[in-house]
Order: structure tokens, then C-alpha cells, then sequence
């Protein structure tokens, strides 16, 4: 039997790092510089490719690799089939949204409001990243194909065991257990069920590390050393953290919304589906109040289209009540502090703990 220090060891050895240390890959916050701090410390960065066009994707790699030749992974999300629209229920979100934006809200349009997953697909495979991932499902079988062909591994992020085995089963490398401490969003590969796949991290972790033969990436509400050591304890090869990067220097965070994380106590994050159509976590605020009665939001992707105008609204006006906030329940355990130096410290902590 492996102990924790021999799995950590082994990650590292496969994956070319120094520490079993990940930056989430964030969509609205992974900037290269952060991702390439990370990486030269000795863990891995991270690029959340979302939204992110062909363009953009060989740009951010190409200015990651211009600053650090340590890993990183670049992160899709698997589309969703396009939703079941409803005009009168979008015309009373955008009423509800013009009143957090100061202005009216246009009808979005046919959408289809998301990125050609193709194109992107195609870009990650010019990019050639040492690691791609998915969220919200597996890489098809076509994907899967291309990229073994080239020689990139690729994470599966799970928020169930029966994810987890999926991932495994599609070819993954390793697997991303998700607890419902995490900030952002919910990998759940069926969206409509995520509410009933609200396991906590430190009840999923084992049970994944028991049910799958790849390394297990523990996620969510890993702030320190101390959850570090805990979740190689429970099974986990390495740690991926995404909050506890948000107040590095590197992440040029809105400084009033970094301001607010290092205040958060664990009750003041929520999980909503005001900020996108999507179950997320993050502060509660204006946005997630106005969403948490009678009035349901826009089904994904149609909310993000429609929340443009009150993020705007938001950032330009410093205002954490209306920001997009995302934030897991750890956040005040959170640090102000350049990315590579939190790598250094955390693993030390969680090395002295293990020892």
C-alpha cells in the first residue's frame, strides 16, 4: 500500500512538477502570469478556456511559455444541448437584471452564446499542452482519440463516484474530485441533477479514490497545508486549489471584490444559478438574492449572455454587491501573497504535517 507521500511523488515524477499543488483553471481568473508563478514554483497552472476563442487559447499558451517552462493545463467545458428557451420567463430576468444594472437589459438574441467546442478543441491540440481537462462531462471519443495520438493526457473533474468511473472509463489520466465546497462551478455532468450531487469533499474524496485505479485530484475548500496533507491522507495524489489564488497579485482581482474574500465566512457563499444558468458557488450578494425566491434564472447559457450589462455595471463601479463573485467556503483562509511563494508555503506545511 502507497502511502500519501508516495503518491504525491509519483503525480509529480508523471507530471513534471516539484509539488502536488494545482491552480484551478479558472475561466474568469487565470491569467498567464498566475499559471506561469505556479508552475515555476514547481505545481502546475492552469488556463479555464471557456470563453476563450481558438485565438486566444494559442495566445495564452504562447505568452504562458514565454514566462515559465513548468506545466499547466488548459480546461474545457463539454457543451451542453442547446436550451429550452422561454420569452416571457427571460423577459422578467431581464426586468429583475436592469435593476442591478442601472440600464436595460437587451434580448439576447439566438445565442448560441458559447464558443465553437470544435475550433477550441483544435486549438488546444496546436497549443499542446502538457495537460488538457474537461468539465461538465468527458471528451468525446473522437476528442479522446486526438489527443492520446498526441501524446497529451487529459483530467476528468468528477462530483460523483459514477463521474469519477466515467472518466476513467473515457481515457482519463486522473480524476478531479469535486466537493461542493468548491467556488465556481459545479462539474456535475448532468446539470439538471447538480443540486442532488452536493457531496462534500472530504465524504466524496475516499470513496473516489476507492472506486478508480487513476490519481485523484482532490478540489475544494483546500485553502492551507493542512488541507493539503488531509486530502493526500484520504487518497488524493495532489491538490487543486482555485480561491486561495484569488488574492495573489498575480490575478489582478478587482481589489474590492478580493477585499470581500478575505471577510467571507463559510454561510456567506451560496450556490446559485444567477451568475450564468449554472449551479455555482460563490458570495452572496444582490445577484444570488435576486434568484433565490420565485423568479428561477435563464437556462445556461442564456443567463451569462443576459448578466453582460450588470457585471459591467459591477466592476466599473467596484461593487461586490453586484459582481460576479465566485468564492468557495474556505475563502477567508486566503492569502495576499505572489503565487509562487503560497506554492512554496503550502507544500511545506503540508510536507511537515505528512511527516
Amino acid at each position: 500500500m502507497t502511502t500519501p507521500r508516495q503518491r504525491a511523488e509519483a503525480f509529480c515524477a508523471r507530471f513534471g512538477l516539484r509539488a502536488p499543488i494545482l491552480q484551478a483553471p479558472m475561466a474568469s481568473a487565470s491569467p498567464a502570469p498566475l499559471a506561469a508563478a505556479v508552475a515555476s514554483a514547481g505545481g502546475m497552472g492552469g488556463f479555464g478556456a471557456l470563453m476563450s476563442s481558438p485565438e486566444q487559447i494559442r495566445a495564452w499558451a504562447s505568452d504562458f511559455r514565454g514566462r515559465s517552462n513548468g506545466a499547466f493545463q488548459v480546461n474545457l467545458w463539454m457543451p451542453d444541448p442547446a436550451p429550452v428557451r422561454d420569452a416571457a420567463h427571460e423577459a422578467r430576468v431581464r426586468e429583475a437584471l436592469a435593476g442591478l444594472a442601472g440600464e436595460p437589459i437587451p434580448e439576447p438574441g439566438p445565442g448560441p452564446f458559447v464558443a465553437d467546442f470544435a475550433a477550441q478543441v483544435d486549438a488546444l491540440l496546436e497549443a499542446r499542452p502538457p495537460v488538457a481537462s474537461t468539465m461538465m462531462g468527458v471528451f468525446p471519443p473522437e476528442a479522446a482519440a486526438r489527443l492520446a495520438a498526441a501524446g497529451i493526457p487529459w483530467f476528468g473533474c468528477a462530483t460523483t463516484v459514477a463521474e469519477a468511473r466515467a472518466a476513467e472509463a473515457a481515457g482519463a489520466a486522473a480524476v478531479v474530485a469535486q466537493g461542493a465546497e468548491a467556488g465556481g462551478h459545479r462539474g456535475s455532468y448532468d446539470q439538471a441533477a447538480a443540486e442532488g450531487q452536493l457531496n462534500g469533499l472530504f465524504a466524496l474524496l475516499p470513496q473516489v479514490a476507492d472506486a478508480v485505479g487513476i490519481p485523484v485530484i482532490a478540489a475544494g475548500g483546500i485553502m492551507d497545508g493542512r488541507g493539503i496533507a488531509a486530502a493526500l491522507l484520504l487518497g488524493a495524489s495532489a491538490a487543486q486549489l482555485g480561491t486561495a489564488f484569488l488574492r495573489c497579485p498575480e490575478t489582478r482581482l478587482n481589489p474590492h471584490y478580493a477585499a470581500a474574500l478575505a471577510s467571507a465566512r463559510p454561510e456567506d457563499t451560496v450556490l446559485t444559478r444567477g451568475f450564468s444558468g449554472r449551479l455555482a458557488r460563490g458570495l452572496r450578494n444582490a445577484v444570488t438574492e435576486a434568484f433565490a425566491g420565485d423568479l428561477p434564472p435563464a437556462p445556461y447559457p442564456v443567463q451569462r449572455a443576459l448578466m453582460v450589462k450588470v457585471r459591467a455595471a459591477a466592476e466599473a463601479a467596484g461593487d461586490v454587491s453586484r459582481m460576479q463573485a465566485w468564492a468557495g467556503q474556505g475563502a477567508a483562509l486566503g492569502t495576499a501573497e505572489p503565487a509562487a511563494e503560497l506554492v512554496r508555503r503550502l507544500w511545506a506545511e503540508a510536507e511537515a504535517l505528512l511527516a
